[in-house]
């Protein structure tokens, strides 16, 4: 069966995370995914295994280019890719592309049916345009850190790039829905996501809380500041696992499944908000039932009374999750020297979509002939324009 982005060109200029993450799902939409990087690589080619983790994870399927924008051979061998395009990606340094020529209102201008796509730190209008934004400072100016910790410890960021994958996905939405007015009315559109906007976006709920209170939000840990019990740990035989029951039936509930339907008449924990003004007496009384279970018989019987728990797992744990396995997000993938390797699909199905297991990440310029060829170079064209470096073309 046809894929829904089959026949569609996506030329993607991005780096690290967000841009290259977006362009993932478009292939895995069945969309013609060329990566452009320089003649010696992304940054990611280059920061060892944290950067490799990085190119496997988000460049499946994709073909690869390297070229030196800064070479007028370059550079024009960039505007051939994009006027065979559909969709433009970038999130380079904050000008750069407008510098080369490439940007979204030289692009648009000769080609007004592209989309052109960029994400950036900070946005494109306020006085932070020309800073550049890792996930980190997103993380930091958006309030996530200051939310995320113990409340009489520091500021703490997530553990790993959450704003960078929240944007990526943001980003893969705003140009299928730009491609989609594209296909009904015929015209391009500029695509804007900056990381800040994303980061303050998934904090909703906080958000929403303090436009109402104007209180601010403060750290509070593992628990819910304003219910209890909620996203509180309960030790048990073998590991930790995770409980909300904040609501009167589950709270309710809970009570029963340890035979404590004392507290039910405890006016420390009468309410939802007198169990957030004791949270610490609460987790004092319920974790003792809970440290005499092992983690699967707690989760079994939290199940059966609906209420909410999760066990806290390692990533090795996760690995054999049967849940996780039976999803299918776990996949092989081949790699550029033969041999398979393990990545991570797009974490959503269609019923029209066959699974497959497709391609690893391109080496640095594996297409890089394939793709000059198609544009009219010749042979001799591309052993010259490698040889002077104007092309990385892997041999």
């Amino acid at each position: 069966m046809n894929k829904p982005l089959e026949g569609v060109r996506v030329v993607d200029f991005g780096q690290f995370i967000a841009a290259p993450a977006a362009t993932q799902v478009l292939a895995d939409l069945g969309a013609e995914v060329i990566k452009v990087e320089a003649v010696d690589g992304e940054a990611c080619r280059i920061i060892g295994i944290y950067g490799e983790a990085i190119i496997r994870t988000y460049n499946r399927d994709k073909k690869g280019i390297a070229l030196d924008l800064k070479d007028p051979r370059g550079l024009q061998i960039a505007r051939e890719l994009i006027a065979s395009a559909d969709i433009v990606v970038q999130n380079l340094r904050p000008g750069v592309m407008d510098r080369l020529g490439l940007g979204a209102d030289a692009v648009r201008a000769a080609h007004p049916e592209i989309v052109y796509a960029t994400v950036s730190g900070f946005g494109l209008h306020g006085p932070s345009k020309q800073r550049p934004g890792f996930d980190i400072a997103a993380q930091a100016e958006s309030g996530i850190m200051w939310v995320t910790g113990e409340a009489d410890g520091e500021p703490q960021r997530v553990g790993f790039p959450v704003v960078d994958a929240a944007a990526a996905h943001v980003f893969a939405q705003a140009i299928l829905g730009a491609y989609i007015r594209r296909l009904r009315f015929g015209v391009g559109d500029e695509v804007e996501v900056s990381l800040l906007e994303v980061a303050v976006h998934l904090q909703g709920p906080n958000w929403g809380e303090y436009l109402i209170t104007g209180t601010e939000p403060i750290r509070s840990g593992n628990g819910q500041p304003a219910v209890a019990p909620a996203a509180d740990i309960m030790p048990t035989l073998d590991g930790d696992i995770v409980v909300s029951a904040y609501s009167p039936p589950h709270f309710t509930a809970l009570c029963r499944l340890i035979d404590r339907t004392d507290l039910l008449d405890d006016p420390r924990f009468s309410d939802n908000q007198t169990r957030v003004a004791n949270r610490a007496a609460l987790l004092a009384e319920l974790r003792p039932a809970f440290g005499r279970m092992t983690r699967e018989t707690a989760l079994e019987k939290l199940a059966r009374r609906g209420v909410v728990a999760g066990r806290i797992s390692s990533y090795g744990e996760v690995r054999k999750n049967p849940d996780v396995e039976a999803s299918g997000l776990f996949i092989d993938v081949a790699g550029t020297d033969g041999a398979p390797y393990t990545s991570l699909k797009s974490p959503w199905r269609l019923g029209s979509m066959v699974e497959q297991t497709g391609l690893g990440a391109p080496e640095l310029g594996q297409h890089t002939a394939e793709l000059l060829t198609e544009l009219g170079y010749t042979p001799q064209d591309i052993v010259d324009l490698d040889a002077a470096a104007v092309v990385r073309a892997a041999h």
